[in-house]
C-alpha cells in the first residue's frame, strides 16, 4: 500500500489546482478581489486578466503534475506559486490551508517521479535502451 501514497498525493494536489482553476475561469469576478491593487496599478492589467493568467498557470502545471510529467519542476513551481499567494494574503485561514498544500507539494517535489508518472516510465525506458556505438 505504501507505494500508492505518492501517487495519491500527486493526483489529489493536481485535482485541487484544477478545481481552483476551473472556478477562476467560470466565476472570475469572485476572484478579482484577491488581486493586489498595487499589481494592477503597476502593470496596467485588469484584475480579471490576472485571474485568467493564474487559472492558466494552474491548469498547465496541474495537468503536468497529474500526468507526472516534469514532476519535480511542476511541484516546485506550484509550491512557489502558493508561497506568493500566502505572502500576499497574510495570516488567515486561507493562508494556513495554502501552507498545508504547499508542504504537500514540497513532499511531491522531494519524492519525485512515482511509479505511475510519465517521468518514471521515461527514465525506465531510457535505462532499458542500450546506446548504439
Amino acid at each position: 500500500m505504501k507505494e500508492y501514497a505518492p501517487v495519491v498525493l500527486r493526483l489529489a494536489i493536481s485535482l485541487v489546482f484544477l478545481w481552483f482553476a476551473s472556478q477562476q475561469l467560470m466565476s472570475t469576478e469572485m476572484w478579482t478581489g484577491l488581486i493586489p491593487v498595487s499589481l494592477i496599478e503597476t502593470t496596467g492589467f485588469s484584475a480579471a486578466n490576472f485571474v485568467h493568467l493564474n487559472a492558466a498557470f494552474e491548469v498547465v502545471f496541474g495537468l503536468t503534475l497529474m500526468a507526472g510529467f516534469f514532476t519535480r519542476v511542476s511541484a516546485l513551481l506550484l509550491a512557489l506559486h502558493l508561497l506568493s499567494i500566502i505572502l500576499n494574503l497574510g495570516y488567515s485561514a486561507v493562508a494556513i490551508r495554502d501552507f498545508g498544500l504547499m508542504l504537500a507539494l514540497v513532499a511531491v517535489f522531494l519524492y519525485g517521479a512515482d511509479r505511475w508518472s510519465f517521468d518514471y516510465h521515461i527514465k525506465l525506458k531510457s535505462e532499458l535502451v542500450e546506446p548504439r556505438l
